[in-house]
């Protein structure tokens, strides 16, 4: 119950006693909440592996500003930058998303007002999820890996793959032989290594270099300049400005593993600039999961 306890402190005593009445009731739900969704003036939805689960009580305004004070250590100035960008990353790798009255300046967001939505993304890691996997993707005979792109539609646990991946390549994996590459990552949205206060909250290997909240283009060189990693990692490319970082990447001598959405190898042809990547066997191998 501890990931599920690291939420429940957020929340007003009201509705943290509902919660333990319900989860005493059934354990199993404990174990199936991957998301707890928050709407003012809604009853409250508990996202399970399989269904939905709405409690009878709707959250008023007031409770979701004693919430959001909660998570920001009644600062919320002090993670201004956060709310701009539409989550915060809490002690334990959780994600909380939030919606509410943009304010923009200059084109750019620079405040969020009147929050009237959250989503508690429960952080659970897969130790060890990535073991058949590696076996396809580390290089045996020059002691590395192959570039690699991982596939998967939304939700269907790409970043948690990739997770465990960098964290026993950095580590090292001693039943095969291989030892311990650096490793720099680029997590533009905090879900990779979830930064709390400059301490990653997932366990990422002892050898990795994490840079957040900047896009992947800029991530890459500055990680590529700075903390000279032998394989960099990013979840979710797609943009123009993604593959070109990978070029400068990969011709920089890096290797690189990296995820996007999709289903089949025709969700890949659709992004051409990606699939070329492929074509010219810069990437040489694609994982679907």
């Amino acid at each position: 119950m501890k990931n599920v306890d690291e939420i429940l402190r957020y929340f007003p005593n009201k509705i943290y006693q509902i919660f333990s009445n319900l989860f005493q009731e059934n354990n199993k739900i404990i174990e199936e909440v991957q998301e707890i969704r928050i709407r003012a003036n809604r009853p409250i939805i508990l996202k399970l592996r399989e269904k939905d689960l709405i409690l009878q009580y709707d959250i008023q305004q007031t409770e979701i500003l004693q919430i959001v004070e909660r998570i920001c250590e009644n600062s919320i100035y002090a993670y201004k930058n956060q709310i701009c960008e539409g989550f915060i990353t809490v002690r334990g790798g959780h994600r909380i998303g939030l919606t509410g009255s943009c304010v923009i300046e200059n084109g750019k967001i620079i405040n969020v007002k009147y929050i009237s939505s959250l989503n508690f993304r429960i952080a659970r890691e897969v130790l060890n999820c990535s073991t058949r996997v590696l076996r396809e993707i580390i290089d045996m005979e020059n002691k590395t890996i192959y570039n690699t792109i991982i596939v998967a539609a939304p939700g269907k646990g790409k970043t948690t793959m990739l997770r465990d991946i960098i964290r026993r390549l950095s580590n090292g994996i001693d039943e095969i032989n291989f030892r311990g590459r650096a490793c720099g990552v680029v997590d533009e949205r905090g879900e990779i290594a979830a930064m709390h206060k400059g301490i990653p909250q997932n366990d990422v290997g002892i050898r990795t270099d994490i840079i957040e909240n900047v896009d992947k283009n800029k991530g890459i060189h500055m990680l590529i300049r700075t903390m000279a990693p032998e394989i960099v990692a990013c979840d979710e490319i797609g943009s123009k400005e993604d593959v070109e970082a990978i070029h400068y990447a990969l011709y920089s001598g890096v290797k690189g593993i990296f995820t996007m959405h999709g289903k089949n190898i025709e969700d890949i042809k659709n992004n051409r600039q990606i699939y070329e990547l492929i074509e010219n066997r810069e990437i040489q191998k694609v994982v679907f999961l």
